[in-house]
This record gives C-alpha cells, sequence and structure tokens, in this order.
C-alpha cells in the first residue's frame, strides 16, 4: 500500500482539483479567523493540498508541533504562524514529490513570517522511531486525512502517544465508515488513495485509540462525505463515511466512561480567538464566565494541559455521583435526514 499510496499523491494527483470525491478536501471547515494566514502560503502548496477537516487546534504559541503526512506542508505553514518564533514545526511524509514542493518554499515562508520554525522530514508515520524522535518531545502532534492511509494504523497511534509529552494531545482530521469494508474494497487502490478504502470503522478506532493509551477519545467536528462518482458509490454500496476531527489526550488514568465527581469549570475567555467560549469538544462548548460542570476526564483534559492557566478549577474527585446521563456508544457523527440529534456526552 505504501507504493500505491506514493504513486497516487506523487504521480496520478497534481492538484486538490484531480481527486475524485470531496473525502480528503473540505474548504469550508476552514474557520474564518485562519483564513489570513492560509493567504500566506504559498499559492503551489495550497493547489497540492489533499487534506480534510480542521487541523488548527487552539492555543498553539511556543508549541513543538509534529505533522504526520504533511504532504506539500500546507498545514505546517499555517499552523508556523500560531506557534510563533519560540515554537516550532516538523512535518513527516513519505512522498518525495510532495516534500519537494514543501522543501522548495521553506525561504518564501521565512521572509514571510519573519523567522525560520519549520523543517520537513522524509518518513513512514508508522516507523517514526527511525527518525530518532525523541519520546515526549512533542506538546501538539496533528495529521491531516492521512491515518486512513496507513496500514499499520496501530503503529501510528503508539508512535504519536510515545512521542507527546504528558498533557499533549493528537489532533487530527480522518475519514471514517459506519462499518467494517469488505477486503476487495480495502484493497482497491482508487479507493484507497480517495481516503475511502483504509477508512477504519469509527468503533474501532476509538478502541485502537484506548488500546494505545488515549484512553478517551474526543469527537471534534464530523460530517458526511458525498461520494458523487457513480462507479465508486456503486462499489461502496450502503457503506456511510464521514470526515472527523479528534482529539486524543495522553493522560495516565482517564476513565472509560464520563463520571460525575461534582466537578466544574469557568472558563476565563482567556484563549487567542475564543474570547466568548471555548470548544474542547463536540458535547463540551464552554461559554465565558460561566459554571459549566464536568466529568472528571474533562476536568483532567482542562487542568492537566496547556490549557489549564485559562480555566477556574472546581472540586476534586473525593466524592462520586455516578455516571453522566446520555454517554451513549451509537454512532457520534451527524447523519444527514437524522430523526433525533444525538445525546450529550455530558
Amino acid at each position: 500500500m505504501h507504493e500505491s499510496v506514493q504513486n497516487y499523491y506523487g504521480k496520478i494527483l497534481q492538484k486538490t482539483g484531480d481527486l475524485k470525491t470531496s473525502a480528503c478536501c473540505d474548504a469550508s471547515s476552514m474557520p474564518g479567523w485562519l483564513k489570513p494566514l492560509l493567504d500566506k502560503v504559498h499559492p503551489e502548496v495550497n493547489a497540492r493540498y489533499y487534506g480534510c477537516g480542521l487541523v488548527a487546534p487552539t492555543l498553539l504559541e511556543g508549541c513543538r508541533v509534529l505533522d504526520l503526512g504533511s504532504g506539500a506542508g500546507r498545514d505546517c505553514y499555517v499552523l508556523a504562524q500560531l506557534v510563533g518564533p519560540q515554537g516550532s514545526i516538523l512535518g513527516v511524509d513519505m512522498t518525495a514529490e510532495q516534500l519537494a514542493v514543501a522543501n522548495a518554499h521553506v525561504d518564501y515562508h521565512t521572509e514571510r513570517f519573519g523567522y525560520a520554525n519549520v523543517a520537513f522530514r522524509q518518513g513512514y508515520i508508522e516507523d517514526l522511531a527511525a527518525l530518532e524522535l525523541a519520546d515526549a518531545s512533542f506538546d501538539v502532534i496533528v495529521s491531516n486525512c492521512v491515518i486512513n492511509l496507513s496500514p499499520d494504523k496501530d503503529s501510528v497511534l503508539r508512535e504519536a502517544h510515545r512521542l507527546l509529552k504528558p498533557g499533549g494531545e493528537l489532533y487530527f482530521s480522518d475519514v471514517y465508515a459506519d462499518r467494517r469494508l469488505a477486503k476487495e474494497l480495502r484493497e482497491d487502490e482508487v479507493l484507497y488513495g480517495e481516503c475511502l478504502g483504509g477508512a477504519l470503522y469509527w468503533n474501532d478506532f476509538e478502541n485502537l485509540a484506548r488500546r494505545h493509551g488515549f484512553a478517551d477519545p474526543r469527537l471534534v467536528e464530523d460530517r458526511p462525505i458525498s461520494v458523487d462518482d457513480p462507479h465508486l458509490a456503486e462499489k461502496l454500496g450502503d457503506a456511510r463515511f464521514f470526515s472527523a476531527t479528534y482529539r486524543l489526550f495522553k493522560l495516565d488514568g482517564l476513565e472509560p466512561a464520563c463520571e460525575d465527581y461534582g466537578q466544574a469549570v469557568i472558563y476565563q475567555g482567556s484563549i487567542p480567538g475564543a474570547a466568548s467560549a471555548f470548544v474542547l469538544d463536540k458535547h463540551h462548548r464552554i461559554e465565558t464566565g460561566r459554571v459549566f460542570p464536568v466529568c472528571g476526564n474533562t476536568w483532567r483534559m482542562l487542568k492537566d494541559s496547556r490549557f489549564a492557566a485559562h480555566f477556574q478549577f472546581i472540586g476534586d474527585f473525593s466524592r462520586h455521583f455516578g455516571i453522566f446521563t446520555g454517554c451513549g456508544a451509537g454512532l457520534p457523527f451527524d447523519q444527514p435526514n437524522a430523526a433525533a440529534p444525538a445525546a450529550s456526552c455530558c
């Protein structure tokens, strides 16, 4: 599969418009505050973008960030502006043609930004040890519609957990299916290159994340993917696909469910770009100044991470009140023509 993906992204695809489905690209998900940063990225880099969703978590200034499957470098050059001169971005990709585009424009972006904080390495995201990257050396790891292309997703998540600092997070967009795909679909080169054949069944992904130390995967946003090509749609049958952004925190001791300890937080409105509210995930939009009840895991995701200074914390773990209602196990993504909205987690 490595050779197939390298050929598809290095030789067959020459620009975003060459893709056959909407799985890998969603310009609508770029929020307004990021667009001025995108305007500073070289046009050739933007033209060779094949990502999905949004991979720009808040509060990155001064962070060391790793981009898995960085391609032509679009997200790296956007994130470089968010981490600033005291932070750094490392992009890793296996495709020589994509890396050539990314590296060709390093000087251009250094001049535009006024500082140099981006580097690129060729390698496989399943084998980051080969790049001799140190344990616990990154604050944040991002990836944009790439993990589904990996033939060894176990190794990707295991390596990401190893490289993150305690309290760090893997924040990434990818493609998921509502069921396990048949072998012939998983091995179809076009479906694989279009980010559909390698898409995990969402529940298999969440269990995979937990197995590698990310105990409470949090869904940030999602959208259904339309497969407009009639030939591909016929192959896929009734399988449905979703582009989704997850955040996985590296925190020891998180529980498998949303347990209620009577805790709450108050957001101070001090995170840049989030003056009125902070969005942790799809079910946690925390308004500034409001006492917001949270489960024990959410409390720790805020208190034991880079977000701690921006919250007041109420309570501890001395008394347990059971589980928050609404912690279901159904399909977490929004669906067209859904009869009712998904239940809130807590």
